[in-house]
């Protein structure tokens, strides 16, 4: 197939510009709303971290290093940038579900504006204006920016990366390219390694459509990776040489160390599975964290989420590059397809074959790609309509969108029934009408139009208001209704592992059905009745943690309903090795913890089960609320 080359449109001034600015400000406007309206129906939504929050608002060492408790413990198994947003929120407007949660909204907002402008700087506010509102209506990305989880700013910083890296091949600016190597390493401190995965993508497009001479692209681009290094490695050099008997334990670590969390738990484990302290993830078809391979964005953990519209942006990112084929090497369209599409392959294969830790609402990370390409690629074509090929390829990713969406659709047969049967017929007639001929009568076109945008956005759009009026909680939540998976029940549980259903091998996760006033366990917050809490709070001034427990979500859910720190023995899994039973012993010998509280449902270590044992055996059990509690300042005679 030969290439055409297409002259580019001026877009008249005037009413161009009014145009553009009325659609930014009703798209930021729509999407505000739309992420804002009952925010505070998911409560706390990811306890874990909304406790390290509340640490961070009120002690700033914890503030600093992430910590889980205010006495300084452990830290929570991330970075802490993400942390840092929420906690200034709550130190301006005080500890509550609105101050944790709305950054992330106001994250989500200001990464569809960023899509708009980066779409429409290039291909028109009508293309900008797709773009946002596929990012703003993608299920995952309605959940995660309502939630107080790392990938809502990490998406936001990346997607401010990209924008930066295509402004840098526009401009030859060393500048832009400065910023975006700093956006990415600040991504670093809010989800660590998964921000690198588009740096190959940054550097191959800039390397390839830079304006300046290969040299000077080269020399840039080095200059860049200082940057980077810079902005994303000197909390981790602070961390590494600040004593460790002065600071927290490194949560999710297995030697205390920065370095084995960012390489191994955080790292490289992710990819291959051999993750030390997980709670599983061996690898393969048996693994806990589902099936690997190219189709895994499309099955039924990851479907609903995120690939309503993954085949429309591989056609129309194919036809992009189609038309900017004969273009100049430093095309700025060609660039735009090559950044968004290469962020998209590449990061949706780390995500598709990666062996270890994996949940389906990391997809979220795709969306911007997936908006930009849509974006861009739908109204380019729909501008050469009058040219055959381009008219297949739009009515192709027409189709296969429709196509896909009835299959995500009947995913969930008893829910909206008849929205699969619509979008089916709505998009194969718009495609074929498209197929069929240029639409040159005005009426007609807009009409065609406008039918293509229902088909196309209808699917997500539903589930995505179906999560934004759903209330969600717990460690691994999920977009839209429940779905239908082969051999079990719906899943979709909107409180606690989200639409992560059982694992491909019959296993359950330690602690995933209990929620209640004991352990809770390590994908669900304790719930402390009014006589546990009112226990713990009593005398609290005395001792640096009221309580211990094993594993961090049960400690999490007693930090939030008593405000006073709890220690989590074993960190998010309960497997960290912290503190040994010689240390637990020194703090109880001291009189630094008050309470020891059993049921944690973490994996569990030698450490954390020699401390349970320990305890049972000198001190008394007695049952408040439930939940089996030992007092350990009175040992047992």
């Amino acid at each position: 197939m030969s290439a055409i080359t297409f002259p580019r449109e001026v877009p008249a001034q005037g009413l161009n510009v009014l145009w553009t600015r009325a659609s930014f400000a009703g798209l930021m406007l729509v999407t505000f709303v739309l992420y804002m309206s009952g925010l505070d129906r998911n409560g706390w939504a990811n306890a874990y971290y909304a406790a390290a929050v509340e640490a961070g608002a009120t002690n700033w060492k914890a503030f600093f290093f992430g910590s889980l408790d205010t006495s300084n413990f452990i830290t929570v198994d991330k970075s802490p940038a993400f942390l840092w947003v929420m906690e200034i929120s709550a130190r301006l407007f005080g500890f509550n579900e609105w101050s944790v949660l709305v950054p992330q909204a106001l994250e989500g907002v200001a990464t569809v504006g960023i899509v708009f402008v980066a779409v429409r700087r290039w291909f028109g506010p009508a293309a900008g204006l797709i773009a946002g509102a596929v990012v703003a209506l993608t299920p995952v990305a309605a959940l995660m920016f309502r939630y107080n989880n790392p990938d809502a700013l990490l998406v936001l910083l990346l997607t401010a990366g990209a924008y930066a890296t295509l402004r840098a091949v526009e401009t030859g600016s060393t500048r832009w390219l400065l910023l975006a190597a700093a956006l990415i390493g600040t991504g670093f401190l809010a989800k660590m390694l998964q921000a690198f995965v588009v740096i190959p993508v940054v550097v191959l497009v800039y390397l390839a459509l830079g304006r300046p001479r290969l040299l000077q692209r080269i020399k840039q681009l080095a200059i860049a990776g200082c940057a980077l290094v810079l902005a994303s490695g000197w909390w981790v050099v602070v961390v590494e040489l600040w004593p460790s008997a002065d600071r927290p334990y490194i949560g999710g670590s297995q030697d205390n160390s920065l370095l084995n969390l960012i390489f191994g738990y955080n790292g490289v484990g992710r990819i291959t599975g051999n993750e030390v302290g997980s709670v599983g993830g061996i690898g393969g078809i048996a693994s806990r964290w589902g099936l690997t391979g190219w189709n895994r964005l499309f099955l039924s953990e990851f479907g609903g989420q995120i690939s309503w519209l993954i085949p429309a942006a591989l056609i129309l990112m194919a036809a992009g590059l189609w038309i900017t084929l004969r273009a100049q090497r430093a095309d700025l369209a060609r660039a735009s397809y090559l950044m968004w599409g290469g962020y998209l392959l590449v990061t949706g294969a780390v995500f598709s074959f990666a062996q270890g830790i994996i949940h389906p609402y990391y997809s979220i990370a795709l969306a911007p790609a997936i908006g930009a390409l849509v974006g861009a690629g739908s109204v380019e074509l729909w501008k050469r309509r009058s040219n055959l090929v381009a008219r297949l390829f739009l009515a192709s990713a027409l189709a296969a969108t429709a196509v896909w969406a009835y299959v995500l659709l009947d995913r969930t047969p008893g829910w909206n029934p008849y929205l699969k049967v619509a979008i089916l017929v709505i998009g194969l007639g718009a495609g074929a009408m498209i197929a069929a001929g240029p639409l040159l009568a005005r009426p007609l076109a807009v009409g065609v139009a406008a039918a293509a945008l229902v088909a196309a956005l209808a699917g997500p759009a539903a589930y995505t208001f179906d999560t934004v009026t759903t209330a969600h909680a717990g460690a691994i939540p999920s977009a839209g209704p429940a779905v239908q998976t082969a051999g079990t029940a719906p899943t979709g549980v909107r409180g606690g592992t989200g639409g992560f259903g059982p694992p491909p091998n019959g296993g359950g996760f330690p602690g995933q059905a209990r929620a209640g006033a004991g352990g809770g366990g390590f994908l669900n917050a304790s719930r402390p009745g009014a006589q546990l809490t009112s226990l713990l709070e009593a005398g609290a001034g005395r001792y640096r943690w009221v309580a211990a427990t094993i594993d961090a979500n049960s400690a999490a859910g007693y930090e939030l309903a008593t405000g006073e720190p709890v220690m989590a023995i074993g960190g998010f899994n309960g497997s960290d090795p912290a503190p040994t039973l010689a240390q637990f012993q020194s703090y109880v010998s001291q009189g630094q913890i008050h309470y020891f509280i059993a049921g944690g449902r973490g994996a569990g270590s030698g450490a954390s089960s020699e401390i349970e044992s320990w305890v049972s055996q000198h001190f008394t059990e007695t049952t408040v609320d439930g939940a089996t509690v030992y007092d350990l300042t009175q040992p047992a005679s």
